[in-house]
């Protein structure tokens, strides 16, 4: 049986640091039939010098700084696999991470998506948290709930190519949220599959633009308004009070009271229920100090 073509995708911004962790674990993989293509997306520190000793092993493209979501569309435009997958540069995979994806997907056709268990890593890579809870079969209610979620997509992910084309990318006008975004146009449509073991390490670090938390709010609600536009049933009300809780427990880590203040009032207002889950957040936090 001739084995798919992967065509693992690399958008890289300033991680000259993590570069080189993040394709060796690429060339090391126990599936051999591959290409490896590192979009750059407007680097200003080494990446350019890191790059060059991969020259001959990868496909290089470097532009203007556009963003995340453009660097990985460009770099599926240029791949030619019948299979993606997507690695951030500072992120890390095992080495049996795609011949076991690529085994799941032979064994079951219908799915659109697999993923996989995350490691989450520092910046030194001491280990932090072990992810294994992730979001499997016919989701996309779950995924509007935040119930559930494709954990680091934007390195565990594997998708068909076809698929890729058809939902038209990642959404260029999004950042933080365009993984989720993606995922849940995908599971609208296809059931997903998870690989319950540890494959990918996933960086958590200051400069990471997950962090940004004014920017996560703007880009889901942006990428929830654009889930509702479509005839769903899942209860808005819930979904939304959902994510207005999320975004006030984001605020409330990261010290912006106020904005928790007012998400937690969203949150009561949109969705009376939620009441439960804010009178025990004290306790919850005495416990997280603790």
């Amino acid at each position: 049986m001739i084995k798919p073509l992967v065509s693992v995708i690399i958008p890289n911004h300033n991680y000259a640091n993590f570069l080189e962790g993040a394709i060796e674990s690429v060339l090391f993989q126990t599936y051999s039939n591959i290409e490896i293509i590192v979009v750059d997306d407007g680097s200003s520190d080494n990446s350019r010098e890191v790059l060059k000793k991969y020259a001959n092993q990868v496909k290089l493209i470097f532009q203007t700084n556009q963003g995340v979501s453009i660097a990985r569309n460009t770099g599926v435009a240029e791949s030619k696999g019948d299979l993606i997958a997507f690695l951030d540069a500072d992120d890390i995979w095992l080495p049996t991470k795609i011949e076991k994806q690529v085994d799941l997907f032979t064994r079951d056709s219908s799915l659109g998506l697999v993923h996989v268990g995350v490691e989450e890593i520092a910046s030194n890579g001491q280990r932090l948290n072990i992810r294994m809870n992730g979001a499997v079969g016919w989701v996309f209610e779950e995924l509007l709930l935040l119930r559930s979620s494709v954990l680091a997509a934007g390195s565990g992910a594997m998708i068909w190519r076809e698929i890729f084309d058809n939902l038209g990318g990642f959404d260029s006008s999004l950042s933080t949220s365009a993984d989720w975004d993606f995922c849940c146009r995908l599971a609208r449509l296809y059931p997903i599959g998870f690989i319950p073991e540890v494959l990918v390490k996933y960086r958590i670090h200051s400069i990471s633009m997950h962090h940004n938390i004014d920017l996560m709010e703007h880009d889901m609600m942006i990428a929830f308004e654009k889930a509702f536009s479509q005839h769903t049933n899942v209860s808005a009300k819930k979904c939304y009070g959902n994510l207005y809780r999320m975004l006030a427990g984001s605020y409330f880590h990261a010290g912006n009271y106020s904005k928790f203040i007012r998400y937690t009032l969203k949150s009561l207002i949109t969705n009376p229920a939620e009441i439960g889950y804010f009178l025990s957040y004290p306790l919850r936090q005495i416990k997280r100090g603790r």
